[in-house]
């Protein structure tokens, strides 16, 4: 709470808390700071509170009203602000605002190069990190057909690469083995060749 301390001389005489709206100074009895010097009016000045802030302001007084020297008719009063009566002084002790209030709403310090620097895009780095590919998997080669060996006393046998993987059946008339094969119906010929000839030699040796 902010508040008035008289002093004559060097030597405090009072001190005063500025509680109401309006505190009146003068030389009266019916002032709430009343001092007793011819020098000072019977109404002499007010201080107006409003808030955090007290306002000085000189009610038409015969000898005016100084403060820290320099005569005024209003003023804001500011810690250690020295009003001058006559002989007489009162210091202005006003409120110091704590840290927490002091700090609030303080105005940010903002440079033109900060905005630009936050506005600026980030460069890319001179050498990504290499990526590596995904790996391909080759497609199946399938492998040419091996022909097996042949056997001994039989011929080779070649698969045809259209059909790698499956045995060809062997031709019609032809064995497994890869001989001619003899007709059924040129054997039976034979035979019965054979059974005339028989027939006939011993017919006639009958």
């Amino acid at each position: 709470m902010a508040k008035l301390i008289l002093s004559l001389d060097g030597l405090v005489l009072n001190e005063f808390s500025l509680v109401k709206e309006r505190t009146s100074i003068g030389r009266k009895p019916h002032n709430d700071i009343q001092i007793d010097n011819l020098a000072v009016s019977g109404e002499h000045a007010v201080v107006v509170t409003i808030g955090n802030d007290c306002f000085l302001e000189d009610v038409g007084s015969t000898n005016g009203t100084l403060v820290n020297g320099a005569p005024v008719k209003k003023h804001l009063l500011r810690n250690n602000d020295v009003i001058e009566l006559g002989k007489y002084k009162l210091t202005f002790a006003g409120k110091i605002p704590t840290p927490a209030a002091a700090d609030y709403e303080k105005t940010m310090v903002w440079r033109p190069a900060d905005a630009k620097q936050a506005a600026a895009p980030k460069a890319a780095p001179a050498n990504p990190p290499p990526v590596n590919p995904p790996p391909v998997n080759p497609a199946p080669v399938n492998p040419p057909p091996v022909n097996p060996p042949p056997a001994p006393g039989k011929p080779a046998r070649t698969v045809a690469p259209a059909a790698a993987g499956m045995i060809a059946a062997p031709a019609r008339g032809v064995a497994k083995d890869g001989a001619a094969r003899t007709p059924v119906w040129k054997i039976g010929l034979v035979l019965l060749a054979i059974l005339i000839l028989g027939y006939l030699l011993f017919g006639l040796r009958g």
